[in-house]
């Protein structure tokens, strides 16, 4: 494994799994200036002001009322952050505009509704439009005057996007466009003013278009009936030859598919976003229960049964929150570099979101599943209060569900994980061959027993080395076995998904709680160590598991054996008293009284 020494330098999307980094250039929530503290507070302060007091409207989706809130964030500026100047954005940087989707992320159906204005209801435009485009709608999207939705999904293609049936044809005398098909699940689709649309030209050309509200021929279905989120606009849009006009056109005819897929980059890693600051308030409701409600004389939170689940809570929202601005830094400086490289702002930053397009599919699966966990656990906490309603963490867990639907499906995103790295390395953009063969190589050699390396982390970072190799055998094996059929193989390449997953994430901790120790000192970090190392206590033995599943269904014999004793090998961790860590991970949260890390 090589390390990066010296100066930061940008990695290249999935070269984490080939290269260490230093914690000092990596970027943590600890490095926030004054001004995204401020950006941070000013969100907190919105939903406490103008959201949390109105759920239950909102849930009824009171007519006007998400309109109204939309407009009143773009109001106080919370649509337009990471919007250029000249289109009366604020001009900030990717990390900022991430801070606003995590921390509006805790606002329930609003959260929902602001994501999809701001992700895939503007951004569309503002990076494929046309100068008259941008200038048409963006300033209106930004100032919450005009309401943006996004018309992908068809009632037969869900995940198989390049599947759908809508039709596009340009009138004989040259001026539109004739739409007619229908989609359906459109967030805002009840009440915003421009819908970016996808249809195929001249039967197989899929292309997208601009479709303003009460265009000819376009009209929407009634609000969808759903188990969660509630109070997001739901709404099936149908096209009956609905007249575009030419001028509408986004992109280029048929490549639709670059829009479609360059913004779910963006719009997976925000989610994560959103589902990390959701998981957070909901985890510091359950802290809160769990230090008032009283049985067998005591409170709950005296109990150790629940103190795991808040330590656990607490462990993944930290995690999750990691990687998430570990990414975004990434993608940040790459839009930069390639600002500097003379490309336009725009361009810059899809090239930033394409190169980390690996990263934002793991996060999009592990942010959500985070969510799921919390609440989940959160109504256990709750008992029987966590299944009425005049308790919030019912409505969170109802809310949680869909997010590992949409923006590509976790089955999807696990999936496309290895797909993409395994393409990056076929066309050169990544080496894994040569990490690889060392690891086979070593494989074949015995151990090194020679003097224990004393240095700060040094059993935390020969274990993340380990698993990395652990990732690169199992991959490897699996490659050269099934060669052509990896592909069909799903549980395989799930199976490595979530070891690569596990990996990141215990990187990534490592970095930023090395880097805490480093600035902080130990003992003002204490309760952070035992965050990393319960989490890389627990991935070692993930990593063993996923990686046996994955081995055990492609090998026998005697190749099995040889593979499966490098797996343990290299996942081997340290003994840690994982219980003691919860405690005092649990008893700093009940002290606090909400999550504090």
């Amino acid at each position: 494994m090589s390390t990066a020494t010296g100066t930061a330098a940008i990695l290249k999307g999935g070269e984490w799994l080939v290269k260490e980094s230093s914690p000092m250039d990596s970027f943590t929530p600890e490095q926030f200036g004054e001004e995204e503290i401020m950006i941070r507070d000013m969100c907190n302060q919105f939903l406490d002001a103008e959201v949390y007091p109105i759920l239950d409207r909102i849930d009824n989706l009171e007519p006007g009322l998400m309109k109204s809130l939309v407009t009143k964030a773009g109001e106080q500026g919370l649509l337009a952050t990471s919007f250029p100047e000249q289109y009366g954005g604020l001009g900030k940087d990717f990390v900022t505009s991430t801070i606003v989707n995590e921390y509006l992320g805790a606002g329930h159906s609003f959260s929902v509704a602001i994501a999809a204005h701001t992700g895939i209801g503007t951004l569309p435009i503002l990076y494929f439009g046309t100068p008259e485009q941008k200038q048409k709608y963006i300033p209106k999207l930004i100032t919450g005057e005009w309401a943006g939705a996004y018309g992908l999904t068809e009632p037969n293609s869900g995940s198989d996007a390049l599947g759908a049936k809508s039709t596009a044809k340009l009138s004989d005398d040259g001026k539109f466009y004739i739409l007619n098909g229908q989609k359906c699940w459109i967030t805002n689709g009840g009440f915003a003013q421009v819908y970016t649309v996808f249809a195929k030209v001249d039967g197989d050309k899929f292309t997208a278009f601009i479709v303003e509200r009460g265009t000819e021929g376009f009209t929407q279905g009634p609000e969808e009936k759903k188990m969660g989120i509630k109070g997001s606009s739901t709404v099936q849009l149908y096209f009956q030859d609905c007249k575009v006009p030419v001028e509408n056109l986004l992109g280029e005819v048929g490549k639709g598919h670059k829009i479609a897929f360059n913004i779910l980059n963006i719009g997976r890693l925000k989610l994560s976003a959103a589902a990390t600051g959701g998981a957070r308030r909901a985890m510091s409701d359950s802290v809160e229960y769990a230090r008032t409600r009283e049985q067998f004389k005591q409170p709950i939170s005296n109990f150790g049964a629940i103190k795991y689940k808040l330590a656990e809570m607490a462990i993944r929202v930290f995690t999750s929150e990691t990687t998430i601005y570990r990414t975004a830094k990434w993608i940040d400086d790459k839009e930069k570099e390639l600002m500097a490289a003379g490309k336009p702002e725009e361009e810059a930053l899809l090239g930033g979101a394409e190169e980390f397009a690996i990263e934002c599919a793991m996060l999009k699966v592990y942010g959500s599943e985070v969510l799921d966990y919390v609440v989940d656990e959160g109504v256990q906490i709750h008992g029987g209060n966590g299944f009425s309603a005049e308790y919030n963490i019912s409505r969170a867990y109802r809310d949680s569900r869909i997010n590992r639907i949409y923006e590509g499906t976790n089955e999807i995103n696990r999936l496309l994980t290895l797909d993409m790295t395994l393409k990056r390395a076929m066309q050169g953009r990544l080496d894994l061959m040569g990490p690889a063969m060392a690891v086979s190589k070593e494989l074949m050699s015995i151990p090194d027993f020679g003097a224990e390396d004393e240095t700060p982390f040094a059993k935390e970072r020969k274990l993340i080395a380990g698993l990395k190799k652990a990732i690169l055998l199992t991959s490897g094996a699996a490659v050269q076995k099934l060669m052509m059929k990896i592909d069909s193989e799903q549980e395989v390449l799930m199976n490595i998904a979530d070891m690569a997953i596990d990996t990141y994430n215990a990187e990534s901790l490592y970095l930023r709680v090395a880097r805490m120790v480093e600035e902080k000192g130990e003992e003002a970090s204490r309760f952070h160590l035992d965050i990393m190392r319960t989490y890389l206590y627990d991935a070692a033995d993930r990593v063993n598991k996923a990686g046996k599943d994955a081995i055990n269904s492609f090998a026998d014999g005697d190749e099995q054996r040889m593979i499966l004793m490098g797996l343990r090998r290299f996942t081997k961790a340290e003994p840690f008293n994982v219980k003691d860590a919860r405690r005092r991970i649990a008893d700093r949260l009940i002290e606090v009284g909400k999550y504090c890390f």
